[in-house]
């Protein structure tokens, strides 16, 4: 990777902002264009600044959260890539970010190879799902960003069960989804395993990459 990546920082916590920054200026071809404390000021830093290649981004944040940060990056810079960085490991917070435009997703507790590794991975291959998500989600990624994935075939789906991916993909959970198509839990969970099965996905999380793949749900 001859040419120098430029990465934002977007996180409210001074200290670990700037201690980030040190450590990703130590990463061979990398360098820490600026630093903001949220999303509006992180707007107005692009103002002033050349265009990141990457912003790492925080999700608890005052003002402008992360998932507003995203989703305004999404409409105004799609070419900017989004690496959320967060404490929380819950699949409602990976899914809602994925849906903003999120490129990836890795944990403030990572080691330091871990988010180098990432960054390359989104350079490479344009996402960075590790340890929040299982191998075989991660061939399930692959297979719906693929040109050549089997899963681009038409799946015939029952009405029923598009009702119940569009609420996967909200952050809604599956008790509260149950309540919403007014039927048991039971019932959602068997419309969850149906469809694992036929869309050859593991978790909710591929669930929602396969729905945003082929245009179910509307971001």
């Amino acid at each position: 990777m001859p040419d120098t990546r430029y990465i934002a920082i977007v996180d409210d916590h001074t200290m670990f902002r700037k201690g980030l920054a040190a450590l990703i200026n130590l990463f061979p071809n990398y360098e820490v264009l600026f630093e903001s404390a949220n999303g509006k000021e992180m707007i107005s830093c692009l103002q002033h600044h050349r265009q990141p290649d990457i912003v790492l981004l925080d999700i608890t944040m005052p003002e402008m959260d992360g998932y507003a940060t995203a989703e305004w990056l999404r409409m105004n810079h799609p070419e900017i890539k989004v690496l959320a960085l967060s404490t929380m490991e819950s699949e409602t917070s990976i899914i809602k970010m994925i849906r903003h435009g999120a490129k990836g997703y890795i944990l403030k507790d990572a080691e330091p190879s871990e988010l180098k590794f990432a960054f390359d991975e989104l350079f490479g291959k344009g996402f960075f799902f590790n340890e929040l998500v299982t191998r075989k989600v991660m061939q399930s990624i692959h297979q719906l960003v693929g040109e050549d994935s089997t899963l681009h075939t038409f799946v015939k789906l029952s009405p029923r069960e598009l009702e119940f991916i569009r609420y996967a993909c909200s952050e809604k959970s599956y008790q509260h989804i149950a309540k919403e198509m007014f039927v048991s839990e039971r019932t959602v969970d068997g419309y969850r395993e149906a469809l694992f099965k036929k869309l050859n996905v593991t978790t909710r999380v591929g669930l929602v990459m396969y729905a945003i793949k082929n245009n179910l749900v509307q971001l």
